[in-house]
């Protein structure tokens, strides 16, 4: 008997002793919070703030001030002091309480980022000011004049003179000779950055520091390259057999700027339905409003702070943004009334209405999207109503009848969409993935073999021009491109799981019912769950591409 005591004192003492010193880390890891957020979170708004004036107003003054808050809030992580802190924390093990645990991870790696010379930082955030400031100020000079991307878009898209496409197309590529040496040195840096901190290269340390296996996502787009291939390869027929007419060329001399965008990464418009025409007349924010009001996600404080017409200066692609994780959310556009920035303008204001409703009870830092892939797929769901004659329908934009007229090919033109832009994303992320463990070889070649792989689209003769710099997405929004295609694959599951589970037809209740499932499963849990969890929460299972295959590569 005696033994047992003895043994049950133990035991206790034991189980007291560790609880003892969980709670001591734990608490440690309180204390770090608190100090954290009460400095963070002013140079968090500073750094949103100056980078919304300076993309809206595109002054000097401006950027300057943008200079100088991104780069007070990048050093901000390379306090030596505090990643030791959470390296202890991290390595002990012990802080277990859930939202600790997670918190401390997104801290640990926020902080590995920025275990680097500040001066190599602040060399980063200058360069990519730089590059910033001449892609802002570049406008394409196409026999003269000086023309916005929307304007070379409109000639891409609808002039059928293959000499003024060719014009135009060249007129954009000219960014690239201006920003290619920089971009290079950049990436140079950023790999000089990554190697100090003991990975092989910057693309492998952006992704395995935002959560993401590298090895798994090559898989995935293996994957995704071997289900669309065969498909793609079928309707690329059809599209050269369209564009052979429209042109009055052969099919074998259709060239990169017949395809109506600068990069083929939308669908070209071979079908019959002129998404455009239904949107000229229409005020596509109101509509946008209209809509997120009736399935009880309004964004009327989101539209309040925004900006979203050209004008000089101005950044000329949209973004949302959340400037302080306490409701100012933002979204800027260039919007005109046609089917594009109908999608663009749902799109972005996905983004922003995950910000603006997420747990305001949570921590600063879990006051966040899952994933950034989560918040495109939310994004990638919203702005795919724009060409969905159901919900063209929905909102007064069409009556039945056209509904149905147009309900065939307007699935044709999603699936070639879905296709066109599944290969260019393909493009995007082997460039990136290739550019960064060598930056030296020769990228213009290894562009237009990558394009010619996955597009299918041939390089002009002789052409020997970085155009892979003209693409602003490879300079200032590194190793991030792959998270849109991602993001497609979830919008995939997100309307297949909604469709058979949450809503059964398009009454006001089932409107209703699809917001909240969105407000609650995903918006409001943050990023208080691994992104996989959290999908798996929100629709039984873990990431899966079948889904996006079933409406893309399978029939209607």
């Amino acid at each position: 008997m005696k033994r047992i005591i003895i043994y049950f004192v133990a035991l206790v003492t034991t189980l007291w002793s560790c609880t003892s010193k969980q709670e001591k880390m734990e608490n440690r890891m309180r204390d770090f919070i608190s100090s954290y957020e009460e400095q963070v979170i002013p140079l968090y708004k500073e750094s949103a703030l100056s980078s919304w004036e300076a993309n809206v107003t595109g002054t000097d003054e401006a950027w300057a001030r943008n200079e100088k808050a991104s780069l007070a809030f990048t050093s901000f992580f390379t306090d030596r002091e505090a990643f030791a802190e959470l390296k202890e924390l991290k390595e002990s093990g012990l802080v277990k309480e859930p939202l600790l645990a997670r918190q401390l991870d997104i801290l640990y790696n926020s902080y590995l980022s920025g275990q680097v010379d500040t001066s190599l930082i602040s060399e980063q955030v200058m360069m990519e000011m730089a590059i910033t400031k001449k892609f802002n100020a570049f406008r394409a000079d196409v026999n003269g004049k000086k023309l916005s991307d929307n304007e070379v878009e409109d000639i891409l898209r609808n002039s059928t003179r293959s000499a003024e496409l060719k014009t135009a197309w060249e007129g954009h590529k000219m960014i690239g000779p201006l920003v290619a040496d920089d971009i290079i040195m950049l990436v140079r840096h950023r790999n000089k950055i990554a190697q100090q901190l003991g990975f092989s290269n910057y693309h492998r340390m952006s992704l395995e520091l935002s959560g993401q296996d590298p090895d798994e996502v090559t898989k995935i787009f293996d994957e995704l390259d071997s289900l669309t291939r065969d498909a793609f390869a079928a309707l690329k027929g059809e599209i050269d057999s369209y564009y052979a007419k429209r042109y009055s060329v052969a099919a074998g001399d259709l060239m990169p700027w017949h395809y109506q965008n600068r990069y083929f990464q939308e669908a070209p418009e071979i079908y019959s339905v002129d998404f455009d025409r239904y949107y000229a007349d229409k005020d596509i924010v109101k509509l946008a409003t209209a809509y997120y009001e009736s399935v009880g996600l309004p964004v009327d404080a989101i539209l309040a702070n925004s900006d979203l017409y050209e004008k000089p200066g101005k950044n000329q692609h949209a973004f949302s943004t959340d400037i302080d994780r306490s409701g100012d959310v933002r979204t800027l556009d260039n919007i005109r009334p046609d089917s594009y920035w109908m999608n663009t303008i749902l799109h972005e204001l996905g983004h922003g209405v995950y910000s603006y409703y997420n747990d305001m009870s949570l921590p600063f830092t879990l006051r966040d999207a899952a994933h950034t892939f989560t918040t495109e797929a939310v994004a990638n769901y919203f702005g795919r109503l724009a060409t969905n004659p159901a919900w063209m329908n929905y909102m007064g934009i069409i009556d039945k009848e056209e509904m149905e007229r147009i309900s065939d090919d307007a699935f044709n033109a999603f699936r070639l969409q879905q296709l066109v832009f599944s290969r260019w994303a393909q493009v995007m992320y082997r460039f990136e993935k290739a550019m960064y463990e060598n930056p030296d070889q020769d990228l213009n070649q290894l562009w237009w073999d990558t394009v010619e792989k996955y597009q299918m689209m041939r390089k002009p003769e002789g052409r020997d021009m970085p155009d892979w710099a003209t693409k602003i997405h490879v300079a200032l929004y590194p190793c991030y491109y792959h998270n849109y295609l991602l993001g497609e694959l979830l919008a995939s599951q997100f309307s297949v799981y909604i469709t058979g589970t949450v809503v059964k037809g398009n009454t006001d209740e089932d409107m209703k019912a699809m917001g909240e499932f969105f407000k609650t499963r995903v918006f409001m849990p943050g990023a208080r769950y691994e992104w996989n969890d959290m999908i798996e929460k929100a629709t039984g299972e873990k990431l899966t591409a079948k889904y996006y295959a079933g409406q893309v590569v399978g029939d209607k």
